[in-house]
């Protein structure tokens, strides 16, 4: 059993601990516990068995015996570490917290490495930090070969400015790219917004209109993708989609893509600001309209 219930990112970020974990144990049943809105996405996993319903720091409904193994990796302890020892699995994994010996936390460590490594030093096996890719989902994308722009995040700390996305959406189109502004259901104003000053359609807009796993199939289909440092952007990564990237409070170095050809990463930051802030990171705030053109331009990106 592997708990991981956090976010779009968040998840994707595990992807190569959870395939190193079913390297380790092949002929296991591999359990996912994670959010029951990311289940569907999960699925396309391909070391996972089982999705398991979860919530974050909650009680896991586990009506079986105990697991053979349980590995947190929600986090350094000891709340999560809580959760799977109360499965009372034969083995435990977890990082080093008070009562829980296990490899040490470091809180400089990028969030794809620090998993592969918890499971390469405590399971003895090798995990390939580039093993991000999903399997491309079995659903029809309502649309193909479009520039996403995504202008949404969690938090306003990481949200560029809606007038700049606005901007590249323009300049993408007048290029010759059918530009979508997607989003979830709490960002459908916004991406009305940069679609209105975008001069696009009202059809552009595909925020709200999409399930998790069609918004995947969008991004696996894409021409290019333009985001913050959100879960659309480890979209593009697992799919191997053109993308650039603008990241403000959290380096890159922490959260960033692989460094593949196909990723442009925009950072002006000197350290790590507040990635739950309720205002525009000074970081994020210095990314120019005509650098991310160039990036687009300059990179495997710029033509349709």
């Amino acid at each position: 059993m592997v708990l991981r219930p956090l976010g779009l990112g968040d998840l994707l970020t595990g992807v190569p601990a959870i395939r190193g974990i079913r390297a380790a144990v092949p002929d296991s049943h591999l359990v996912l516990a994670t959010t029951a809105a990311l289940a569907p996405l999960a699925e396309l996993i391909d070391a996972v068995d089982e999705v398991l319903p979860a919530g974050e720091l909650e009680p896991l409904d586990w009506s079986r015996p105990p697991p053979e193994l349980a590995v947190d990796l929600h986090g350094k302890g000891p709340r999560s570490h809580v959760v799977v020892a109360d499965l009372h699995p034969d083995r435990l994994l977890t990082f080093d917290s008070p009562g829980y010996p296990g490899p040490t936390w470091y809180p400089d460590e990028h969030e794809v490495r620090r998993w592969c490594r918890l499971v390469d030093e405590g399971l003895g096996v090798t995990c390939d930090p580039d093993a991000l890719d999903l399997r491309v989902p079995d659903v029809e994308p309502p649309v193909r070969d479009v520039a996403v722009v995504h202008p949404g995040a969690a938090f306003p700390g990481r949200r560029w400015p809606p007038d700049r996305f606005a901007a590249v959406a323009r300049h993408l189109a007048d290029r010759g790219h059918d530009v979508r502004i997607t989003g979830g259901p709490a960002e459908v104003e916004l991406a009305r917004t940069v679609a209105t000053a975008a001069g696009l359609s009202d059809d552009a807009v595909l925020a709200g209109r999409t399930t998790a796993v069609e918004l995947a199939a969008v991004v696996a289909a894409a021409r290019v993708v333009v985001c913050g440092d959100t879960g659309v952007a480890h979209l593009a990564t697992a799919y191997r989609r053109p993308s650039v990237v603008l990241f403000g409070p959290v380096p890159p170095a922490l959260w960033g893509p692989p460094p593949r050809s196909e990723h442009v990463v925009l950072w002006h930051g000197d350290g790590t600001g507040d990635p739950w802030g309720t205002e525009l990171d000074p970081a994020l705030a210095r990314i120019t309209v005509p650098e991310v053109i160039a990036a687009l331009d300059l990179s495997r990106t710029g033509g349709p």
